[in-house]
């Protein structure tokens, strides 16, 4: 039999057993639909129907390209069927490999199509994975993201597979996100050719305002400053940072800064033909700065057939300046804000102490300051938690005096009023920043985590799924979307954002502590302190908590206990009253668990999502002690 070359497609319903169980005659007409979608897609894409095998079809293309731009089509048909009123909802999964196959008849044999049929499952439902030698002909030639899974062995294969997923627009991280996609955006760092390379922060600076700037408009969807940092000075093309950033169009340019002189020059590129659709130089004083951000943003809102509404046209025309030298030490603070370190943190905090004493109008001044003060006053316990929510109370204060329709300041206030417990008061900042800046990542990061502190899940992971949207490379929403799914026990669900994690935390600390924790819920505590060993030596001393957590569940009691007499009497950035609390809860200490809840509680450092849901805690929750923690804080009757 002749040998050849083929892209294998292999196609079946998720849950499609439980499906029947629950409403066999529903289920059986459930294929016949999904073949129905599939059809005409075939035709389009050279695609040729093999076989249907039960619940799922056997597909082979000419080549891999057509094969995945079908099965986004395809899954895209299901999501715009499933939004449909009156339908039984269902979703698939599509696994996609290269190699050779045979042809017998109208079948087809090989070892490609057996990889392919294994590749499938591993696709979340709604989702599409594909195999390294998929990713190496197509990576540079869609417009979507394809984020590593990482090497996966798989049944009848002697060697690891490389696995990819093609990240959708309209599902992110297993949450399907209704309607219409707006257009993505990716605003690429802005190259500093100014004389001085000192200037560096005011590219930088100017990146991140644009990005607000154009984060403002409800039609536009804009990918957030800590995605698209890894990209400055990169050499990757256009095609290729689409692809990964999951963007149709990216704006690019430079700044050059002389005195109080500056030219910043842009342009709009469209992904898939990698043309460049506008473009436009600005010569200007630095006191034009915000009305050529202005122009940017209708220019490409015009381009991109985004249609401005009456308010935010007039938020953009009547967009408040501030004296040039201001505006200069906030950019510097908020360039300086990306590191979390303490003694950058406080450099930063100085710049925009600055930008306020140089003009007193400068609305973002406060709030940037707000942000580091509430920073400083939580991670390093700079002072007690009523010296920094009072001064960062009033800082926002003044930032929305001045500016009412300030994102930043809403969202900041948000994260105070929650770390309060005032849960209503919070979710209606948090509506507003997101009202004026529906692509704030952090906004809805943040939101999330206020959602979960309330037992609201299925929300929190929506909000976590557009954080994720606008910040698809932020590590810290990856663990958070992890550590819910894993406390809710929906483990295969926690696996892909951990798995996802893997390939953009370059310390591989994060992600080995979550495999930790993952593999810690299913009594695996070999393999859990196998991975903690792994962030240990990577980041040592970070992790005792997880230590002493493994060590009690697996029975070494006397080196948990060891390890926690240790920690106790440590600073209290070191070993928090929170987590003192988590270790003795893991040992059954509970009486002195709850003394410390009482200690953390008093500092606002207990977080409710932790002990309301963690499997680890449950003997916690069911100690008549535990509501009354809750009713103090308005989370229990």
């Amino acid at each position: 039999m002749a040998r050849r070359l083929a892209a294998i497609m292999f196609t079946d319903i998720a849950g499609y057993t439980a499906l029947t169980q629950a409403d066999e005659a529903a289920a059986l007409r459930l294929p016949q639909e999904h073949e129905k979608l599939a059809r005409p897609l075939l035709e389009a894409h050279r695609g040729r129907k093999v076989k249907s095998m039960g619940d799922g079809l056997l597909i082979e293309f000419q080549n891999a390209l057509d094969a995945v731009e079908c099965a986004v089509e395809l899954q895209r048909r299901v999501h715009e069927r499933n939004a449909r009123e009156g339908v039984d909802p269902f979703n698939i999964r599509v696994g996609i490999h290269l190699g050779d196959i045979q042809r017998q008849g109208t079948d087809i044999l090989g070892d490609a199509v057996n990889i392919a049929s294994r590749v499938g499952p591993l696709a979340e439902p709604g989702g599409v994975c594909l195999s390294a030698q998929v990713f190496d002909q197509v990576h540079n030639k869609v417009a979507f993201q394809l984020e590593k899974l990482g090497p996966k062995n798989l049944k009848g294969v002697r060697e690891p597979i490389d696995i990819y997923r093609v990240v959708l627009p309209w599902v992110v991280a297993g949450v399907a996100v209704e309607g219409p996609s707006p257009p993505r955006l990716a605003v690429l760092p802005l190259s500093n050719i100014s004389p001085d390379p000192t200037d560096e922060y005011f590219a930088d600076g100017l990146t991140e305002e644009l990005i607000t700037v154009l984060s403002q408009i409800e039609g536009l969807r804009v990918i957030a400053r800590t995605s698209i940092n890894q990209y400055k000075s990169t050499t990757k093309s256009v095609a290729q940072i689409g692809a990964e950033l999951g963007v149709s169009s990216v704006l690019e340019g430079s700044v050059r800064k002389v005195g109080d002189q500056i030219r910043i020059a842009v342009q709009l590129i469209a992904v898939g033909s990698q043309e460049h659709v506008w473009a436009n130089s600005y010569d200007r004083t630095l006191d034009n700065v915000f009305a050529i951000q202005t122009d940017v943003a209708k220019r490409v809102a015009k381009v991109l057939k985004v249609k401005l509404r009456k308010t935010e046209e007039t938020r953009l025309e009547k967009r408040p300046t501030v004296r040039s030298e201001s505006y200069l030490a906030y950019l510097r603070g908020r360039a300086l804000l990306s590191d979390r370190s303490e003694q950058i943190l406080r450099a930063a905090k100085k710049e925009f102490e600055l930008a306020a004493s140089l003009d007193t109008r400068n609305a973002a001044a406060y709030s940037g300051l707000a942000d580091v003060t509430h920073i400083l006053g939580e991670v390093y316990q700079g002072s007690s938690w009523v010296d920094w929510d009072r001064d960062c109370r009033a800082l926002v204060a003044r930032a929305l005096e001045l500016d009412p329709d300030l994102a930043d300041a809403h969202n900041s206030l948000a994260a105070l009023l929650g770390h309060a417990y005032d849960y209503a008061a919070a979710e209606k900042e948090f509506h507003l920043a997101l009202s004026l800046n529906p692509s704030y990542a952090l906004a809805h990061h943040w939101y999330a985590l206020i959602l979960e502190d309330q037992a609201r899940t299925n929300e929190a992971l929506r909000q976590l799924a557009l954080a994720e949207e606008s910040d698809p490379h932020s590590s810290v929403v990856l663990s958070n979307q992890a550590l819910i799914l894993i406390w809710h026990r929906r483990l295969d669900e926690a696996r892909i954002p951990i798995e996802r994690l893997g390939g953009l935390d370059r310390t591989g600390t994060r992600n080995h502590w979550l495999f930790a924790r993952y593999y810690g819920a299913q009594s695996d505590f070999r393999r859990a302190l196998q991975e903690i060993d792994l962030a240990n030596e990577r980041e040592p001393g970070e992790w005792w908590p997880t230590y002493i957590w493994i060590y009690a569940r697996s029975g070494e009691t006397d080196k948990a206990r060891k390890l926690l007499q240790e920690m106790v009497g440590k600073p209290a950035k070191v070993a928090p009253p929170g987590d003192l609390a988590w270790s003795h809860a893991a040992l059954g200490d509970l009486d002195e668990c709850f003394h410390l809840l009482e200690t953390a509680l008093e500092n606002h450092q207990f977080y409710p999502r932790v002990w309301r849901t963690d499997p680890a805690l449950e003997p916690v929750r069911k100690d008549p002690r535990f509501v009354q923690l809750l009713k103090r804080i308005n989370l229990a009757d």
